[in-house]
């Protein structure tokens, strides 16, 4: 009993984990080659593994698996060096809809959904497997006044902790 309790636990746990934010609604149509490529974070949801950083990026490459390589990189200035973590990510259905599934420890997986896309691929809106995770990436270190206003609109609109948002150094 306690055996299909704790299966039916992780179960549960795995498929939260892979979820997607009530009134969120990945991309369709992506294009994961033109994805690909150094992001910059412009603005986040501050969570601890990332806090104190700036300048970060993220940068994305094919892997041989057929999935991707994420590459996380930010400053944190208290300690006077450059922090990375590599992870890896796999469409959760087909690779034409942004929604996947990424890990930066072992075995577990979190959502990546991409729900705001640039028509030239310019700029992201990503959530995790609910709202407290958020972030606005971009292919340089700013973005216009109306991507930014946007990108607001929609993360309040979207149940989003709107006050809590951050916005990283970039230089």
């Amino acid at each position: 009993m306690i055996r299909r309790i704790f299966i039916a636990l992780s179960l549960l746990l795995l498929t939260a984990c892979q979820s997607i934010p009530e009134g969120v609604t990945p991309v369709t149509e992506f294009d994961e080659q033109r994805y690909l490529g150094k992001w910059y974070e412009i603005a986040r949801l501050d969570h601890s593994f990332e806090r104190d950083l700036s300048n970060v990026t993220a940068e994305y490459s094919l892997r041989e698996d057929g999935g991707i390589r994420v590459l996380n990189r930010g400053y944190k200035a208290e300690d006077k060096e450059w922090s990375e973590a590599e992870g890896r990510a796999y469409f959760v259905g087909n690779r034409d809809t942004a929604h996947l599934e990424v890990s930066f420890f072992g075995p577990f997986f979190s959502s990546y959904v991409v729900f705001e896309l640039g028509e030239e691929y310019d700029y992201a809106f990503v959530s995790g497997y609910n709202t407290d995770y958020l972030w606005l990436l971009a292919r340089t270190p700013t973005v216009s006044d109306q991507v930014m206003a946007d990108f607001l609109a929609l993360a309040e609109e979207k149940g989003f902790n709107f006050n809590e948002i951050i916005f990283p150094v970039q230089q």
